[in-house]
């Protein structure tokens, strides 16, 4: 990530993350309200200190059903207290008393029964309240602050895309090289892994060439939709529908047939990833097909409050965007979890070495 180009600058602050679980709080977005009835069991679940699929085992050993039955609509990071929902399919049986599971690490906020399955991606968004420790210099992150409440910051994908040390991008590399991968949900999170690096070599490449300027040929979306047009000449009218924010200029998520930008924009993107062929040509004999991802991330409901050298960021975000990027372009920050899992496993590799 270090490498992307920064909207505002590289940042001349640094700063603490996640010294504290405490320090990362998320909470899910659901984009509907539980039905009431149904085999559907829907648990809103605070955690601190497991993991998605940690808990999805617990629930399974509990309700008495296959893991399968388990289900959730995003993964959420174990070093940090999250506001997370599951799905449990539990037919014809008893509801189970479920704050029999409330422990330290788990409590059960609700629970209610649903008729339909909870999927993957099924959020409106998240919501941030993120502490950073440490800050150097805080008059360079409030003037940033107040940037990006205005345009918003690069929408990349965030680490986490990629694995520890970027394992996910290797091992997708890898598979177009022959490696047997198996496991779909491995085999998906590594395709996943290579598109997003495309995805963010355009964005950081388009950024640096042209900043948040229009070119000819963009392709444009519609503010809080997947759906886009071409925008073959920017007129008036165009100007004016971006700048109120109800179109969205956008970057490749790369796949099968013709790049959907064309003329200028699409000459900006083929250059940012000529050196990615090999990539490209993989996610298509994959079956992935072209699809586009705003070029920009605006946080909604942006507040902060600073303590001395303290400062509480919170912020909302859509589905599938990443509160790391929003970090990244106010902070040079180090994870402290992080760093602490990197010099365990140094530790251990030093142990065996001897």
């Amino acid at each position: 990530m270090s490498e992307l180009h920064y909207l505002y600058g590289k940042p001349t602050s640094t700063a603490d993350l996640r010294t504290h679980n405490s320090d990362f709080q998320v909470q899910e977005i659901l984009p509907f309200a539980p039905t009431g009835e149904g085999e559907h069991h829907l648990l809103h679940i605070r955690k601190e200190g497991l993991n998605t699929v940690e808990v999805a085992k617990m629930l399974s050993g509990f309700a008495h059903v296959h893991p399968k039955e388990v289900t959730y609509a995003g993964q959420k990071d174990k070093h940090a207290i999250t506001e997370q929902w599951f799905g449990v399919r539990i037919p014809g049986k008893e509801t189970p008393n479920w704050e029999q599971l409330n422990s330290e690490q788990i409590t059960v906020l609700s629970s209610s029964r649903h008729s339909k399955k909870l999927r993957i991606g099924a959020l409106a968004g998240n919501r941030f309240t993120l502490t950073l420790r440490n800050v150097s210099d805080m008059s360079d992150v409030v003037a940033r602050i107040e940037k990006i409440g205005e345009q918003g910051v690069p929408n990349y994908f965030g680490e986490q895309r990629f694995g520890h040390d970027g394992k996910n991008l290797i091992f997708g590399r890898q598979m177009f090289t022959g490696r047997k991968v198996k496991d779909r949900n491995k085999r998906s999170m590594y395709l996943s892994a290579v598109r997003s690096n495309l995805f963010n070599m355009a964005v950081s490449t388009r950024l640096a060439q042209h900043g948040t300027g229009t070119l000819t040929g963009d392709c444009v979306m519609l503010a809080g939709s997947k759906s886009y047009f071409v925008a073959e000449q920017w007129d008036e009218t165009l100007v004016e529908r971006l700048a109120k924010k109800d179109i969205q200029l956008s970057a490749p998520l790369w796949g099968r047939g013709l790049p959907l930008a064309q003329a200028e924009a699409a000459e900006c993107e083929a250059q940012a990833l000529e050196s990615l062929a090999t990539d490209k040509d993989g996610l298509e004999h994959a079956g992935l097909s072209q699809e586009r991802r705003a070029l920009l991330l605006e946080p909604q409901h942006l507040q902060y409050e600073v303590d001395e050298d303290t400062i509480i960021l919170k912020f909302a975000l859509p589905s599938g965007s990443y509160a790391t990027s929003v970090l990244r372009e106010l902070f040079v920050y180090q994870d402290v979890q992080e760093v602490a899992r990197k010099q365990m496993l140094a530790a251990q590799n030093s142990g065996e070495a001897q």
